[in-house]
């Protein structure tokens, strides 16, 4: 079976090819990622007018990239619904939809949210059920218990910041860019090399949000409060400059990651799970995953730690395709709608 997918929940506009839920034909993905470097954040209107230039050009090089496909050897369509900017998520279920009925082909809607964790089934290790599910991205940070392909259960979530934000907010304090995940990992890299040769005076500590609290909830905006406390101390002695930011990068970083691993190793232990399932852009943090496989050694846990590789974590279609195999629920394409506040917890 070859689902074509169709992804634009946000700034990316993507399509792909996936054959029997695991087999990746071709993977497209346009961003507007450098647009909105400009203002430090996306601009939903500029993003939506983005996909709209980009939906049918990356649906056609997709077909193109998976040997020259046509639409005629495409089994079914899938395309995100929610949640999502609501300018964003109407390209592509709009041209979805429009697909759908001129080629007399299924449809089928995706919650982009649980589809995340199907980058892990385009990989060639594929993870056992029961399994704990992190998704952690620039709008979302979940817990899931996940039984099967068709049962999912929400443990837990963020009270408010998700960690991407967190990343996001505390990167532009910092004057680091836009987007704040990849710009604080970088100088957080930095700060590692130099410390091994500098004595610092100044020892910076940020608070890991919730991490004692007997829940698998989250709260990363305080994280944002506590960094601007510590640059506003810095700036008053005059000690506000690279390696300072670099050393708040640091902190920040491994405040949000600790908290990550924490609570997601809690959930494993007490569901007694055979795998944890990490998807969104943030699994892409090198720090994390390190974190998760030393924690897990010395903790002696047999769990194994599925995180599908960097290109897979950030959206993309392909992921939404897989989850689409696994959850084949076609309706008539006249009833499928964007739902920017399409529910999570389930």
């Amino acid at each position: 079976m070859k689902i074509l997918a169709i992804e634009t929940s946000c700034d990316e506009t993507a399509a792909a090819i996936v054959k029997d839920g695991t087999k990746l034909i071709a993977n497209c993905v346009s961003s507007s990622v450098n647009i909105h470097k400009k203002s430090g954040g996306i601009i939903p209107e500029i993003a939506a007018r983005e996909q709209l230039k980009c939906i049918i050009p990356i649906i056609n090089e997709t077909l193109k990239q998976s040997r020259n496909l046509t639409i005629n050897d495409i089994d079914i369509i899938a395309v995100t619904i929610g949640p999502g900017l609501i300018g964003s998520l109407l390209i592509g279920v709009e041209t979805a939809k429009t697909i759908a009925y001129a080629c007399k082909k299924p449809i089928i809607p995706v919650n982009h949210i649980f589809a995340h964790l199907y980058a892990n089934w385009l990989t060639t290790r594929i993870p056992q059920f029961p399994a704990i599910a992190l998704v952690v991205s620039g709008g979302h940070t979940e817990l899931f218990l996940i039984k099967n392909h068709n049962s999912f259960r929400w443990l837990g979530g963020t009270r408010d910041d998700a960690a991407g934000e967190a990343f996001d907010k505390t990167a532009r304090l910092l004057d680091l860019g836009y987007p704040g995940g990849p710009a604080i990992s970088a100088a957080a890299e930095n700060f590692i090399t130099k410390r091994q040769v500098l004595r610092l005076k100044n020892k910076i500590k940020l608070p890991r949000p919730m991490i004692k609290e007997n829940n698998l909830e989250f709260s990363f905006s305080g994280l944002k409060t506590a960094v601007m406390r510590e640059i506003n101390k810095l700036k008053a002695i005059q000690q506000f400059n690279q390696l300072t930011i670099q050393q708040l990068a640091y902190e920040i970083q491994e405040s949000i990651t600790d908290v990550l691993v924490d609570k997601t190793l809690k959930a494993a232990i007490k569901h007694k799970v055979k795998s944890i399932i990490l998807g969104g852009g943030v699994a892409a943090n090198k720090r994390l995953s390190e974190k998760f496989k030393f924690l897990i050694h010395n903790s002696y846990l047999s769990i194994p730690v599925f995180i599908p590789p960097p290109f897979l974590c950030t959206d993309n279609a392909a992921y939404v395709a897989s989850y689409a195999y696994f959850h084949n629920h076609p309706i008539p394409w006249q009833t499928i709608q964007a739902k920017p506040d399409l529910e999570v917890e389930v």
